[in-house]
């Protein structure tokens, strides 16, 4: 007798991208509605980087019911409720870090405090899902992955792992972790790597060896402003630093998505949209922005609401369909 057809392995890839992180939240929270189950049930790996990262562990828990610790819409709540406190500077931070030329731009203190907040003692041993977050260790020049299921990483609490994962360069300082007796500092693993879908691929490979995988990638906006060479052709250092950031982070996540589309093909999803009217800056948590950043989500579901459904219906490709695993 023929062997049941194997189930496609979910995995789900969050991009970073600071306060823009609003947008995959909602996302989320609207595929939780839609589907009526958590996050943590729709995917077999869930893998983020930056304020992707904190979206991933966050989604990833389940209270002691089953349900979920943070749902997507809680999630949202943090951007909505905190985004204005966490990246807030004051008149004398202005002008003591020069607009965050010769200090970091924020205090770290206002986001460790948010994070505790939500996560309280949480480990990453907790999380029901397998989750993944990426850093980078500036002392070592180590790329870093903090695994839940590591038993290195395991007993790392998702605090300290969302503010090593988010500590982005110019905006928060680094932070010091310990694990296996050695101590890392560590930065945004956004530097080296804004959306991993590809890294999320290559560890759901590991994982569900000869088993079919889907990815859904979400992005945080796409940047649209340009820069006119009559402007950069005349920066210094100072200058082109944020814009650099940028660029970097934009144009990483989009090489992902081309490997990815070679990859999988159908079986993967890039959800994207373009800012046309919200701020593409990291750090823009005024209300005004905030409302924008949603309207770009609601007009994103519209957009790619088909094809959602698509995602969350695809069965095992037909030549793997009742082939022994």
């Amino acid at each position: 007798m023929a062997n049941q057809p194997r189930s496609v392995r979910r995995v789900l890839s969050l991009d970073g991208g600071g306060i823009r992180g609003i947008i995959p939240a909602l996302v989320l929270a609207h595929l939780e509605r839609q589907m009526g189950a958590p996050a943590s049930e729709l995917f077999d790996l869930i893998v983020g980087t930056s304020t992707g990262g904190i979206l991933a562990l966050g989604l990833s828990l389940q209270n002691e019911q089953g349900g979920s610790f943070l749902a997507a819409k809680s999630m949202v709540t943090l951007y909505e409720r905190h985004g204005a406190k966490i990246f807030e500077r004051s008149l004398w931070r202005k002008l003591r870090t020069a607009g965050g030329l010769f200090e970091e731009a924020y205090s770290h203190e206002a986001l460790e405090k948010v994070l505790h907040k939500y996560f309280g003692d949480k480990t990453m041993g907790d999380c029901k899902t397998p989750v993944m977050v990426t850093s980078y260790d500036i002392e070592r020049r180590k790329t870093i992955f903090l695994k839940s299921w590591h038993q290195d990483h395991s007993e790392l609490l998702c605090a300290e792992a969302s503010r090593a994962t988010s500590a982005a360069p110019t905006y928060f300082e680094p932070v010091k972790l310990q694990w296996a007796e050695q101590s890392r500092t560590l930065i945004d693993g956004g530097v080296f790597i804004n959306s991993p879908a590809v890294s999320a691929y290559a560890e759901a490979c590991k994982l569900f060896p000869d088993e079919p995988i889907a990815m859904l990638s979400l992005g945080t906006g796409e940047l649209t402003r340009p820069i006119p060479y009559n402007n950069a052709n005349t920066w210094g250092s100072a200058l082109w630093i944020m814009s650099l950031l940028d660029c970097m982070l934009d144009g990483a996540s989009q090489a992902a998505d081309h490997q990815m589309r070679l990859f999988l093909g159908d079986y993967y999803l890039r959800l994207q949209i373009q800012l046309h009217h919200a701020s593409d800056d990291m750090d823009d948590a005024s209300r005004g922005n905030i409302r924008n950043l949603k309207q770009a989500a609601t007009d994103l579901i519209e957009r790619e609401e088909d094809a959602l459904q698509r995602f969350l219906a695809l069965d095992a490709p037909s030549e793997l369909k009742g082939v022994a695993p």
